[in-house]
């Protein structure tokens, strides 16, 4: 049993193009489908994940070393991503949280858990951590972020890590409460053209934290009124996202996980 050769990787596609990355994904659903012992597998979920990671040996699929989280608060996603990212070969799991007491709580949930050598929880600002973990080489490019933070800082943070060059063809954002309480700017910014997004850098970078849409008790948690970005920026306009909201059946919430396909330079 032995996964397709690899092919050269190709130019990103353009909007609209199948991109190699895609290519990839029909290839490793047909290899799969085709093995003889497909009853086997069928129900085991460990099975088809040791699949995945066969086939990525050759293929060089992205699977994520390094997940990081914005906003911990008592750990819960931590727990639950952190081990799924631990049993399927990643590295280590950053989480950022600015409250230090909720972050001495979840350390110790994680410590029970065994999952405290693998969960690393940085106290501090999103926006000046994330600066850190640029500036020393840390973090090198976002694989997986998963952004459950200030709402309000969503949009800024995001920003920073374009500005930065973190955001690369292949990186995945999955936003929390995009529906409730709500992050209009968010929203509008990754379902944006290119071209929407040239346009409203023209202007400049907006002036402290976008709240349009969003209600007063989510603007002032958290963060002193006043409060500014760690850095003001368009961030990189000419980024390609490829967004969608998936939203559980009976849940007025939803998570808007967006995927970075390419970079449009003309």
């Amino acid at each position: 049993m032995s996964a397709p050769p690899a092919e050269p990787p190709s130019r990103h596609a353009r909007p609209g193009e199948p991109s190699h990355e895609d290519d990839r994904t029909k290839r490793l659903l047909k290899w799969i489908l085709s093995l003889d012992n497909l009853d086997e597998i069928r129900g085991h979920p460990q099975k088809v994940i040791d699949l995945i990671d066969e086939f990525s040996k050759d293929e060089r699929m992205m699977t994520p070393q390094t997940m990081i989280e914005l906003g911990c608060f008592v750990g819960y996603s931590a727990i639950l991503f952190g081990d799924a990212v631990r049993r399927n070969g990643g590295k280590r799991y950053l989480s950022l949280e600015l409250n230090a007491e909720w972050a001495n709580i979840a350390q110790q949930l994680l410590d029970l858990a065994g999952l405290g050598d693998f969960v690393h929880i940085l106290i501090g600002r999103s926006d000046t951590t994330l600066n850190k973990l640029y500036e020393t080489g840390d973090v090198k490019s976002i694989e997986l972020l998963f952004i459950d933070h200030y709402k309000p800082a969503y949009l800024t943070d995001l920003k920073q890590l374009e500005h930065h060059g973190l955001i690369v063809p292949g990186s995945v954002l999955a936003a929390d409460n995009v529906l409730y309480p709500g992050n209009p700017p968010y929203l509008e910014y990754v379902r944006s053209t290119v071209e929407q997004k040239r346009e409203a850098a023209k202007k400049g970078p907006t002036k402290g934290y976008s709240t349009e849409g969003m209600r007063e008790r989510t603007v002032q948690s958290f963060m002193p009124e006043g409060d500014m970005p760690f850095l003001e920026t368009v961030g990189n306009p000419n980024l390609v996202y490829k967004s969608e909201l998936r939203q559980p059946e009976g849940h007025k919430d939803a998570i808007e996980v967006t995927r970075c396909v390419g970079v449009q330079t003309e």
